[in-house]
């Protein structure tokens, strides 16, 4: 059996690592309000983007661009396709990087020439480790998602997909559906379908055409480019914000069993030490006892 004084140590380190815990429970916390803050921010803008390629899909609906399926296809199962994987950059968060490294593995499995762009440092040293090829790494992103960096990373894919090195381009991510349940999500980013943007539901009918300057094409292309900068900033947030939820849970789940422990230590505790103090008491009684009956003894 332990000794108080090992129970005692036991019981100051988990107060320790208990107090650790909690301080990244509420740093992830007030990293994920200021996130959804900066989003909710940006958010309006991008909501306009996609209502006005609604309004050009409307007015002129047999436009061709090369950000879309051609009307006769409904897919393009060929080609080497582009995967951006964001993953974050420590561990600690329970099960979000594994359920998106397990979204990679699966699509690797049916598309083995997946060229892969990751976002963060575990799903760098995951891929290394495994010996699976890394096109391009994005360091820092995860952590720290601006506009800035989706631009830049939009720039890189969509570079990869224009020159036509990749005929599809996937985005796997981590989404906060309500607040607080996360889904893995896999999602093709482009090329789009066309039925994605002509729903006219909640859309007033446009009664004047537009000009289009110098054509609707470019224009298209043009507005694409924002609106696939906004997705990937989207999806970054979303994936930073599902990364401190899952923390937030793991901190949460760790803070419970370390009270727990540490209320069964200091039962532990308590019974060796009255265990010890009886032991004293009964020592020193039966030291006492043997004193009188030696001096009575001696008076004999």
């Amino acid at each position: 059996m332990a000794t108080a004084k090992e129970i005692r140590d036991h019981i100051v380190s988990i107060q320790k690592t208990h107090k650790i815990t909690k301080a990244m429970y509420l740093i992830s916390s007030a990293k994920m309000s200021k996130a959804k803050a900066e989003l909710d921010k940006t958010r309006p803008y991008f909501n306009a983007l996609q209502a006005e390629i609604k309004r050009i899909f409307r007015t002129a609906d047999s436009v061709d661009s090369k950000y879309f399926y051609p009307d006769d296809s409904l897919d393009h199962p060929e080609g080497v396709f582009a995967c951006l994987v964001i993953t974050s950059d420590k561990g600690l968060a329970g099960t979000y990087n594994q359920n998106v490294i397990k979204e990679v593995n699966r699509l690797l499995s049916e598309h083995p020439q997946t060229r892969l762009f990751v976002v963060g440092d575990y799903g760098r040293h995951c891929f290394i480790q495994k010996n699976i090829p890394i096109e391009r790494d994005f360091l820092y992103s995860s952590k720290n998602p601006t506009m800035q960096k989706a631009r830049e990373i939009s720039d890189v894919l969509l570079s990869e997909f224009l020159s036509g090195a990749v005929s599809k381009i996937i985005l796997i991510y981590t989404d906060l559906k309500n607040g607080l349940e996360t889904q893995t999500k896999y999602v093709r980013l482009i090329p789009f379908h066309k039925d994605y943007f002509r729903s006219h539901e909640n859309e007033k009918a446009v009664s004047i055409p537009f000009e289009f300057i110098p054509s609707v094409t470019e224009v298209l292309d043009s507005i694409m480019q924002s609106y696939i900068s906004g997705y990937i900033y989207s999806a970054l947030v979303d994936s930073f914000c599902s990364e401190q939820q899952a923390r937030m849970t793991a901190m949460d789940g760790a803070n419970r069993n370390a009270e727990k422990l540490m209320g069964e230590l200091s039962a532990q505790y308590n019974r060796v030490r009255q265990g010890a103090i009886t032991l004293s008491i009964t020592e020193v009684s039966a030291g006492a006892k043997a004193q009188r009956h030696d001096s009575d003894d001696k008076r004999i």
